[in-house]
């Protein structure tokens, strides 16, 4: 990857973001959502045997094996605090837990997923604009703000129309945030052990939702004049 504007520190929690090129859509169909997130929990682990293209044409056994020693070993070059996929972006907040692994974790991602939708939608060249960018998250304020920034996307940007759209929306953290079930590749204690109940997490995130709506439209329509 090229070189950061800022550096990239073990332990310190970054948001990281990317776009398509010129804000092209770079997921098309569910199956794209899909392979993406798949890729995202098979690169967080450290050191994998086989480029994800290539542990999918395994068999079955040997698929199970991999993902079984991964999921003992629970080594990771980064660990995922939230995230949300929209049609043109996608947004992460990260904490970098190896020397390099955000920028590595990025680089595997991003080029595993160019090459299979290039191959799909019979498309060449690059498909995210550019370096990824990172901004570090310097306190337990600006990360609940950043989290709930995050898992708004949707409602922002009227992907979805209602709060209850926005809160089983699948491609993004947030349902596993309102949830009881775990998630063992998603660290969301750092983020909830700020709340005393999920309930209260909840109404942190909706109660800014229309808010954060509105600011969007602002900056909408101030960019387009």
């Amino acid at each position: 990857m090229p070189g950061r504007d800022i550096p990239l520190v073990n332990d310190q929690i970054y948001h990281v973001f990317n776009r398509g090129i010129a804000g092209q859509p770079i997921f098309a169909t569910k199956w794209d959502y899909r392979r993406f997130l798949d890729s995202m929990w098979f690169y967080q682990h450290t050191n994998v045997p086989v480029r994800y293209s290539k542990f999918l044409y395994l068999t079955v056994d040997e698929r199970s094996k991999i993902l079984s020693a991964l999921k003992n070993k629970r080594d990771y070059i980064i660990d995922f605090i939230s995230f949300c996929l929209m049609p043109n972006h996608f947004h992460f907040l990260l904490r970098q837990c190896t020397e390099s692994g955000i920028a590595k974790f990025i680089s595997l991602l991003c080029n595993s997923y160019t090459r299979y939708f290039n191959t799909k939608h019979n498309r060449s060249g690059p498909l995210l604009q550019g370096k990824f960018k990172a901004v570090r998250i310097q306190d337990d304020y600006q990360l609940l703000h950043a989290v709930r920034y995050i898992h708004l996307n949707p409602y922002t940007s009227y992907i979805v129309k209602s709060q209850n759209q926005l809160a089983n929306y699948p491609y993004s953290s947030l349902s596993v945030y309102l949830s009881k079930a775990n998630h063992s590749q998603l660290n969301r204690e750092i983020v909830l052990e700020n709340f005393k109940t999920k309930k209260s997490f909840e109404k942190f995130t909706f109660d800014q939702a229309d808010y954060q709506r509105n600011l969007g439209k602002i900056k909408h329509l101030t960019l387009e004049k």
